[in-house]
């Protein structure tokens, strides 16, 4: 089979596709015969490599896909050849007591498909049967595969930490990534009024199409200063953050009394400075995600199903042109997700 293998970190460049033997499921797991495998910037963080933190390299990438299960291994129930399926992206060992609680994405062995072991940029992939999803029949195999991680993680900051209530003023940054827009879609559907942040106007065009109710420019407008007057001063309930440094600052400051910031990412840099009189002295608190466990895929899905939630797919790319593919991810300028097709 073909697959997107890392030796060593870098650019593109250092991106194979190779040949690999077909692997054979063992007990209890399933090979699938992907049909997509979408992007996240978690792929360019594996593959250009994190200070201090070590992969298990040679690594296949990717952490979100969708497709046909192909064969099974002994012991599988719930699976059979031919299934549609779409893949969760989190493995854990699932007999821990985080397992057990219904909270696997905290378990001390839990690790991602692309970054913990070999993932989806590839014709086959092996997994857990624990990770298989039905594909809702009411999307393309690359649609299906766009959602996963970015609609998981989403909905664990805002439902799961955040605690949306309907009304609540949210301010979503990155409005045109994949775990934006899955923001602005939640945040909608519980009835939220959200404040989308994007870097060009023709995205935040594109996240007052999926519901925004307002956008700002942080190119060209001050965001703190909108927020404030966009909520009368107030502040907003809930930031969703997943920049970091450039934007930590502000995402605070923008908090209402009794606010709840949320993040799951570092995009522009890990290390923030806070005033911590803005926490306890307006009583607000911050959130730290970590995707979101494998019920909390099934609590969404119905959404999903039911065209409430809808991935966005910007561009789908061959297998064969994947060193294209993380250049264009990485130039910034696509709304929604890239997804690759073996």
């Amino acid at each position: 089979m073909q697959a997107v293998r890392v030796y060593e970190h870098g650019g593109p460049g250092v991106l194979r596709l190779e040949e690999l033997p077909t692997p054979e499921p063992g007990p209890g797991q399933v090979r699938v015969r992907v049909r997509a495998a979408a992007m996240n910037h978690l792929d360019l963080w594996v593959r250009k490599g994190i200070p201090g933190v070590s992969f298990p390299l040679p690594l296949t990438l990717g952490s979100d896909g969708a497709g046909v299960v192909d064969a099974v291994g002994p012991g599988v129930k719930s699976a059979k050849p031919g299934d549609e399926v779409v893949l969760n992206p989190g493995v854990s060992c699932g007999v821990c007591a985080a397992c057990l609680r219904g909270r696997d994405n905290l378990c001390r062995e839990y690790g991602l498909l692309g970054e913990h072991r070999d993932g989806t940029d590839a014709e086959f992939v092996l997994v857990p049967e624990a990770n298989l999803v039905r594909k809702p029949a009411n999307l393309s195999f690359e649609e299906a595969a766009a959602f996963p991680l970015v609609f998981l993680t989403a909905w664990n900051m805002l439902v799961t930490h955040a605690r949306l209530r309907p009304g609540e003023e949210v301010l979503v940054w990155g409005a045109g990534s994949g775990v934006g827009s899955a923001a602005i879609q939640i945040a909608k559907a519980f009835q939220a009024r959200v404040i989308a942040v994007a870097g060009d106007d023709w995205k935040l065009e594109r996240a007052r199409q999926l519901g925004a109710d307002e956008t700002v420019n942080h190119r060209t407008q001050d965001v703190l200063a909108e927020v404030r007057r966009l909520t009368g001063r107030r502040g907003v309930d809930v930031v969703f953050e997943h920049v970091g440094q450039a934007t930590w600052d502000v995402s605070v400051k923008a908090l209402a009394r009794g606010g709840r910031l949320v993040t799951c990412g570092a995009t522009s840099g890990p290390l923030v400075q806070t005033d911590v009189r803005y926490l306890f002295g307006r009583a607000v608190s911050v959130h730290g995600t970590w995707v979101g466990s494998k019920g909390e895929l099934f609590d969404l899905l119905p959404l999903v199903e039911r065209g409430v939630l809808r991935p966005v797919v910007d561009r789908v790319f061959p297998l064969s042109e994947v060193r294209e593919a993380h250049s264009y991810l990485e130039a910034g300028q696509h709304f929604g997700k890239v997804v690759l097709v073996p």
